[in-house]
């Protein structure tokens, strides 16, 4: 699809490329970088390829300098802001929503907030900038404000004004920076998405797929590879339970799902409890600082991770030094085809045959790639 933006914005550095070469090129990019694997005998299976129009989240940047408003992504290789109208990735409820929310940021940013010195008014400042993140929930629209003001009363009662009136959009946040926990300003419904036929609750700021399309494509490529393995089956690096519902539908399974955010993991129980699903544990644990040892690890019949970008290294290091002869398989899913390599090497030199990898591009037009993978101890 060819877009307005494409030879400024830094989002889509391949898009100049038709579909055909584009998919080719993707893969092989991800093949050149198999090539550093210590094995080349294992299966690539089908792609699966993503089309625009399913990103059902993006984080926004935006200034406002002399009463212009900008709102949209930075421009390839700097920290200018490429003002877009909608864009070719997002789903078409969140580019209905843009414009309301443009609407928005430019009332807050009007807003005149004093400056004082030893408690004296000297003067007047406003927003200028900062960053704007949307997810497409099943139920409507969340929405994160990220920037350095405190949110004052004039603040609150814009935001409020502006929710009511829009039925689009059912919770509005604010956070200073990307580390911080997010306050929740309004909300008129708990976002959720459905897995599995689960409502499952999500926190706001929550790493999701990026889209529907490529999350089930995801779930179905673990659940090929689960294959008729049942048993204990550990869920590192869970998040929100992407894997774990569907890997809990078939009871004869028990699922320990363990990851770090304490947000994340609350909303989890909230949605597992709420589901009434029996068969889920969820544990808080730091994988990267303490991962699984050789005699927690050793209970599991199969395992599953599915780290962020830099891998696993301290966690698949325990995988390769313990001895367990319950473990059928090790199910890897990646973001980083580069973390993968490392960590797949760690497993192969261990004794673990490399079977099949999968390639899902949910990076429409990026260079960005997800991988899963299916490891058996030989």
């Amino acid at each position: 699809m060819i877009c307005d933006y494409m030879d400024s914005c830094g989002g889509c550095s391949l898009r100049y490329l038709d579909k055909k070469d584009y998919q080719n090129t993707k893969c092989q990019k991800v093949l050149d970088i198999l090539k550093n694997l210590q094995t080349s005998d294992f299966l690539f299976a089908e792609p699966n390829f993503v089309e625009d129009g399913h990103r059902r989240r993006a984080s926004l940047a935006f200034s406002y300098q002399k009463r212009k408003l900008a709102l949209g992504f930075n421009r390839r290789k700097s920290t200018e802001i490429i003002d877009i109208a909608s864009c070719c990735l997002l789903s078409p409820k969140l580019n209905a929503v843009l414009p309301s929310l443009r609407a928005l940021l430019n009332d807050l940013c009007s807003i005149k907030i004093p400056l004082l010195k030893k408690g004296r008014h000297v003067g007047n400042t406003n927003l200028n900038g900062g960053d704007l993140l949307v997810t497409e929930a099943d139920n409507g629209i969340d929405v994160i404000l990220e920037f350095n003001n405190d949110i004052n009363l004039d603040y609150r009662m814009t935001i409020f004004d502006f929710i009511q009136n829009n039925n689009d959009i059912i919770r509005i946040s604010h956070r200073h920076s990307t580390d911080d926990t997010s306050e929740t300003l309004v909300e008129k419904a708990k976002p959720y998405i459905n897995i599995c036929g689960r409502e499952v609750y999500i926190p706001a700021g929550t790493f999701l797929q990026a889209s529907k399309a490529s999350e089930q494509v995801l779930i179905n490529t673990v659940i090929k590879y689960l294959g008729d393995s049942t048993g204990r089956i550990a869920d590192l690096f869970c998040g929100v339970g992407t894997f774990s519902y569907p890997l809990a539908s078939e009871i004869k399974n028990k699922i320990v799902a363990i990851d770090s955010s304490k947000p994340l993991l609350d909303g989890f129980r909230k949605s597992v409890n709420k589901n009434m699903i029996p068969n889920i544990e969820i544990i808080e644990k730091n994988l990267f600082k303490y991962p699984l040892d050789e005699k927690e690890l050793a209970e599991f019949d199969v395992i599953l991770f599915d780290p962020p970008r830099a891998g696993a290294e301290a966690q698949v290091k325990k995988f390769a030094a313990t001895e367990n002869s319950r473990l059928k398989k090790i199910i890897a899913v990646s973001c980083n085809p580069h973390s993968f390599v490392r960590d797949a090497n760690i497993l192969i030199s261990a004794g673990y045959k490399l079977q099949e990898i999968t390639l899902v591009d949910q990076f429409t037009y990026s260079n960005h790639s997800e991988l899963v993978a299916l490891f058996t101890k030989m």
